[in-house]
């Protein structure tokens, strides 16, 4: 997706740890128009493929996540990092390492919002290791749904979550897919690496 590579450009950083900061328009301050058109973007490349729910994780995916919804009409659900008390007891729940927090967590969504056979898309901001994606991927086995493929908006190809992704029969989709951070500069993947 061209216009998220040129806003990569323009206004990510690189920080120490392989860690790229899109907060400017990404996953702090996020700009509506470039989340509708990154929406839009899921919604052409999965085209023809049943999604009967989206699913993706708080916070940062949730934008992008409902911008999707909007274009296939289908509700979105996300699972939670913390559960509060008005949240049920009957969840789906999975562990998760988040590489840039370094620390592990325990992911949520409630049963009721998850049927079995229900065809599913992920939806997340980042792809490095895939640790989200992957608990992600375990909520929905224990809902018994099926996981019809996984939209990312940037990937880190230099981190083993892609890889790990497609080695389990996945389709991942990308918008943006970076090769390297090296030097301090921003290098895009051009071709698909199967």
């Amino acid at each position: 997706m061209e216009s998220l590579k040129q806003r990569i450009l323009k206004d990510g950083r690189i920080l120490d740890g392989n860690i790229l900061k899109v907060d400017s328009f990404i996953n702090h301050q996020i700009d509506p128009r470039l989340a509708f058109d990154i929406g839009r973007e899921f919604y052409n490349r999965f085209a023809g493929v049943r999604i009967d729910k989206i699913l993706t994780i708080e916070t940062s995916g949730i934008a992008f996540a409902l911008c999707a919804g909007y274009h296939f009409n289908v509700p979105v659900v996300f699972a939670k990092k913390h559960s509060g008390i008005n949240m049920s007891s009957d969840v789906y729940q999975s562990k998760v390492h988040s590489y840039t927090k370094q620390t592990d967590y325990t992911i949520s969504v409630s049963e009721q919002f998850l049927s079995s056979g229900e065809n599913l898309l992920i939806i997340d901001d980042f792809l490095a290791n895939g640790q989200a994606v992957l608990g992600l991927i375990n909520i929905a086995s224990q809902a018994k749904c099926k996981v019809s493929g996984v939209g990312i908006v940037i990937e880190k190809d230099f981190q083993p979550g892609s890889k790990i992704l497609r080695s389990l029969g996945i389709r991942v989709e990308s918008l943006a897919v970076i090769e390297s951070l090296k030097n301090n500069k921003i290098i895009f993947r051009e071709a698909l690496k199967k």
